[in-house]
């Protein structure tokens, strides 16, 4: 397919919020200044784009939009001003698809924090598509060897997850709870191995719990026959927890396994509902509870890094993006082993 702007291309449209999505044919872009056009080869879905999808996620969303922010593939063409990128570069797209870089967030390295930044499938469309456009900045080179599907999970599930371990201060000798081992868990589990933690993961699912086990974690809990609170106590409670699980319900129970000074990093959203803080538990403990509130492209780098240098291990399944309607049941009602991505090539 040629990547000449006015041709056409292959897209998954939200037109409606709650309406099912819409494959259509729509008009390739073309790169303005800055810009570059990418040619997409997959683009996995995550669980923001099931909010999307569904109605649930409706903050500053402009439609139509094309759906997807976990994009991977090879530039195809670079508006004026580009030279750090040249056509045939496979890089990433991920969420962030741009940032002012001048205010104290951007500054600080918060650049998921700008007030002016701009989402990919939310305020930008994304990668559900046979192209897309990106900030030339907000394209991130893939090291040589990674698979293209790794590289689509990485660019938020594994970058988010090493941006709340990083936040979340593990360190040698730590105990973290990692709840939720699945898109995000299961490669914050590796993280938290990799900073020296001893890990104990959490969760309602014995296939996820077998993979946590695989991939380095000490201890596992099955939530659904094992109280998680004491089953963390007889490792003398965590230092940290990586809240990665889809029900609110279940941040109760992180709370109180951890130790004293203990850190609660937030990074799923849950579906419904909101945590009670035991404000006198918190303040006599030292208790702090954080949001890790996005990736900024540092992290991308460096978890593509580490995969490249061997360090960590990516479950997923590819789909086709016909099968898009499929899958977004499939990862909102829970049943995906891990991450789900797209094959668009």
């Amino acid at each position: 397919m040629s990547a000449i702007p006015g041709s056409t291309m292959n897209a998954v449209v939200l037109n409606q919020l709650g309406a099912p999505l819409s494959h259509e044919r729509v008009e390739v872009p073309g790169p303005g200044a800055h810009q570059v056009l990418v040619r997409v080869e997959a683009c996995g879905l995550c669980g923001i784009d099931v909010g999307v999808a569904t109605g649930g996620w409706p903050q500053g969303l402009r439609l139509p939009r094309v759906l997807g922010h976990e994009t991977v593939g090879r530039v195809a063409a670079l508006g004026s001003g580009v030279g750090d990128l040249h056509e045939g570069e496979r890089v990433v797209l991920p969420r962030l698809a741009w940032a002012c870089g001048r205010c104290e967030h951007c500054l600080g390295g918060f650049e998921a924090r700008c007030g002016q930044r701009l989402h990919a499938g939310v305020d930008v469309d994304g990668g559900f598509a046979d192209y897309q456009l990106a900030e030339a900045g907000f394209a991130l080179a893939v090291p040589r060897g990674v698979d293209p599907l790794d590289a689509a999970c990485l660019s938020c599930a594994g970058a988010i997850a090493y941006r709340a371990v990083r936040e979340a201060g593990v360190g040698p000798g730590d105990v973290t709870a990692v709840w939720g081992v699945g898109g995000i868990g299961h490669l914050a589990v590796q993280y938290a191995r990799m900073a020296g933690a001893s890990v104990v993961a959490v969760d309602c699912t014995p296939d996820k719990l077998a993979m946590a086990r695989d991939l380095g974690a000490r201890d596992v809990v099955l939530d659904t026959t094992e109280d998680p609170v004491e089953a963390v106590a007889r490792h003398g409670g965590a230092h940290q927890v990586i809240f990665a699980a889809p029900r609110v319900e279940a941040m109760s129970d992180a709370l109180r396994a951890l130790r004293r000074g203990g850190r609660l990093v937030v990074v799923a959203v849950p579906d419904a509902g909101a945590l009670e803080l035991p404000v006198a538990d918190l303040v006599r403990d030292g208790i702090s509870v954080l949001g890790a509130d996005g990736a900024n492209r540092l992290d991308v780098t460096r978890a593509l890094a580490l995969h490249a240098a061997g360090h960590t291990r990516v479950v997923h399944q590819a789909r086709s993006i016909s099968q898009v309607d499929e899958a977004i049941v499939e990862l909102g009602e829970h049943r995906a082993p891990a991450r789900l991505v797209f094959e668009m090539r």
